[in-house]
């Protein structure tokens, strides 16, 4: 039905172009010419309503419209109906307050069409470009058209009232132009049937008003087919075109403000020097003032914007938090510097990545972690040379580019920024030390890529990271190990769900009694295709994953399983935990240590930590306070591979702990090194003066331990007493061992 509508529509437009063209020059046939004039009309408002039904979110602005068009068709019925009686007006007539309210139903219309299309991707400056193109244009037609006018009917009031319906009908086309120019390329057709059907009315209004200011006006002339080819134009705008609206960012254009701006220009100019010898009316110069302020209200807000815009383009290229250069900012310069240089000069590329600072997050909080982050971006900008392009790629890993430099000048760089990190920061009243691993690569010697500088300096920052190198040059002979390293990680991950981490214990000869109450748990990795794989080849890859807590949680829960199995069987052995700083610095630890214990109804003596001094000495108030609480339950507390440090002995004095286990790089050499003996001996005397018990690690020899009884050493461990043992090897060997005792 709406595809017969409309084809008979332009049919009866076609017709009625072609009976004014057939009869030109012969007088009008009122009868014919109106029933072709208002039939094509009507037929046109009928078109526009009867897209009502399929309108759906257009439904608006097709109301809009349709009204629009039947307001006009049904003025010009009675315009011609009263010209056939005879009845005649001066302008302005009754009627044209009827067609004066066209144009708000046709504005309306546009507006929500303008609105449902544009989004809120729309700011403020369509709807200003808009004004302003209406402004200007309607300022230089009020001039032009006022003077032509007001010479040809000397009716300075009927001159300014006929500039309505051009006026108006420049309004409108000015403000669908705009429309037209914002989409660009992704302009969809339809919006051309309006912009031509409001040039129809243009050309029409200005070619009539001059006619009717001097009632020459007749009905019927040939160019009265432009109002009928507007309104069908217009109606069949309300034709769904079927095509989704576009998805894309809309600009305003430019060049109809600036066009504006400069007409409205022209008209004050006009004013100021005469136009013709007479007066420019008060229309246009109050449209052309309008049109200033108007393009001046518009400059200060596209400054704003720029500013806006400038602003957001900074943020797309800098870290939020640093403020240096982000991930984005730096492969777009360090590949516009790689192509510069083109291997005229040696270049570098420093990868800096945190050691340890996920447990910095885990333990203080995201807030701590971001403030060093800030304050190492710090450091690091002072160390580096204006010209350097220091970048944070996330997390805790920054980038350096630096030009002109051979290796060894990287390497002095390398040093330098490592010595920054290092020293002590102060957050919040906490005292954190934290360091750095830096993997190294050289342009062109390395790659002449981005891509793989990048790739190769996180090799060697990995291997420096697992080396404990703390800086370290790419080296081809290990491009292996990033691949590897994933594929070790992905099966740790694995091999954590699994539970493919087993438990060896040590047990602890209580010198004093010969007996064993207490055994260390040391992990062992099961791995289904290497074997049983000790600590050192995997727990620093676990450290750097922060997949420690995890693996703590798994230690800690198969110790106290298992401790429970034999405090069951009547055998009540304690089992030291070593835990990784990141675990005994979480606030919780001690409720969930306590709620394990509970739920295996062990007491807290059977489990004892094993700290080592590198935490003691991290966070002093800090590490006070959770040692503290976990005495408090009863925990015992140990020092591990205590000696090794080069922290004060204050700690000994104020931290709440039990034990002191000698690292075994003292008691080893006992037997053969009388100074060995003489530090392994005071540092007993040391021990227990504060209270403390001793426990010596790595006796591997006979005269070892009888020289640490003799000396006052409380326990010892070692592969001389036994080497760590899977549980049920542990309870044969204690088996053997108590026969052996009770054997006569």
């Amino acid at each position: 039905m709406n595809r017969l509508l409309l084809g008979l529509t332009w049919l009866m437009l076609a017709v009625y172009a072609l009976w004014l063209t057939v009869r030109t020059g012969a007088d009008a046939s009122l009868l014919l010419d109106g029933i072709l004039d208002i039939g094509t009309q009507i037929a046109a408002a009928a078109l526009a309503w009867s897209h009502l039904r399929q309108a759906g979110r257009r439904r608006p602005e097709i109301v809009a419209m349709a009204a629009a068009v039947s307001v006009f068709a049904l003025s010009n019925g009675v315009y011609v109906w009263l010209y056939a009686l005879g009845i005649e007006y001066d302008f302005p007539a009754p009627t044209d307050y009827g067609f004066a309210l066209f144009y708000p139903l046709v504005l309306i219309a546009v507006g929500l069409a303008a609105r449902r299309e544009l989004n809120t991707r729309a700011g403020p400056e369509v709807w200003m470009d808009s004004a302003l193109g209406m402004l200007g244009s309607g300022a230089v037609i009020a001039m032009v058209l006022n003077e032509v006018l007001l010479r040809a009917s000397g009716n300075a009031l009927g001159a300014s009232l006929a500039l309505f319906y051009p006026l108006c009908d420049l309004f409108l086309a000015a403000f669908v132009l705009g429309m037209i120019a914002m989409q660009g390329r992704r302009l969809r057709p339809y919006w051309l049937l309006l912009l031509g059907g409001l040039t129809a009315f243009t050309v029409i209004d200005m070619m009539s008003a001059l006619s009717l200011l001097t009632n020459s006006y007749q009905p019927g002339g040939g160019t009265d087919v432009l109002w009928t080819i507007g309104l069908v134009l217009m109606a069949t705008w309300t034709v769904d075109p079927h095509e989704p609206a576009p998805d894309t960012e809309h600009q305003p254009a430019l060049l109809l403000p600036g066009l504006a701006t400069l007409a409205s220009l022209a008209v004050l100019v006009a004013a100021g020097t005469g136009f013709k010898g007479d007066h420019v009316s008060g229309l246009a110069l109050g449209l052309a003032v309008l049109t200033q302020v108007a393009a001046g209200v518009r400059t200060l807000y596209a400054f704003r914007q720029l500013r806006r815009l400038t602003l957001l383009r900074k943020q797309a290229s800098t870290d939020d938090l640093t403020g240096l250069a982000n991930r984005r900012a730096f492969h777009g310069d360090a590949d516009g510097r790689l192509r510069r240089l083109s291997g005229r000069r040696s270049c570098a590329l420093l990868l800096v990545d945190l050691d340890r600072f996920k447990e910095v997050n885990d333990s203080l909080g995201h807030h701590i972690g971001d403030r060093l982050l800030l304050e190492i971006g710090r450091r690091l900008e002072a160390a580096t040379r204006p010209g350097d392009l220091l970048a944070r790629l996330g997390g805790d890993e920054f980038a350096i580019f630096i030009e002109d430099v051979d290796e060894p000048g990287a390497e002095l760089l390398a040093e330098s920024l490592r010595a920054e990190i290092a020293r002590p920061f102060t957050l919040e009243g906490i005292a954190l030390r934290t360091d750095a691993s830096i993997g190294m690569v050289l342009a062109p010697e390395h790659g002449d890529t981005l891509t793989l500088l990048l790739r190769r300096a996180d090799i060697a920052m990995y291997q420096a990271k697992r080396q404990r190198r703390g800086q370290l040059v790419y080296s081809g002979d290990s491009d292996d190990s990033g691949p590897m390293r994933l594929r070790i990680l992905q099966e740790l991950h694995s091999g954590l769900e699994q539970g493919q981490m087993a438990l060896h214990y040590q047990p602890k000869l209580d010198l004093v009694t010969g007996e064993v109450h207490a055994v260390e748990a040391l992990v062992r990795w099961s791995h289904p295709e290497r074997g049983l794989l000790y600590p050192d080849s995997f727990l620093t890859l676990a450290e750097d994953a922060g997949m420690m807590r995890r693996l703590n949680q798994a230690v800690l829960t198969e110790a106290l399983d298992q401790a429970a199995l034999w405090h069951r069987a009547r055998r009540p052995l304690s089992v030291a935990v070593n835990l990784s700083p990141s675990s005994l610095v979480d606030a919780d630890l001690p409720y969930e240590l306590a709620a394990m214990l509970n739920q295996r109804g062990l007491p807290a003596e059977a489990l004892e930590i094993e700290v080592t001094e590198e935490f003691l000495m991290s966070d002093h108030d800090r590490t006070r306070e959770i040692l503290t609480r976990l005495r408090d339950l009863g925990i015992r507390i140990a020092v591990d591979d205590f000696g090794t440090g080069y922290s004060s002995l204050a700690y000994l004095r104020e931290l709440p702990v039990d034990d002191l286990k000698l690292d075994r790089s003292f008691v080893f050499p006992m037997a053969e090194d009388a100074r060995a003996a003489a530090l392994v001996f005071s540092t007993i005397e040391l021990a227990h003066s504060l209270g403390l018990h001793m426990v010596a690690e790595g006796v591997e020899d006979q005269t070892t331990l009888t020289a640490l009884a003799e000396n006052g050493c409380d326990q010892a461990q070692g592969y001389f007493i036994a080497r760590p043992l899977a549980a049920s090897a542990l309870d044969d060997w204690l088996a053997t061992r108590e026969r052996t005792i009770r054997a006569p």
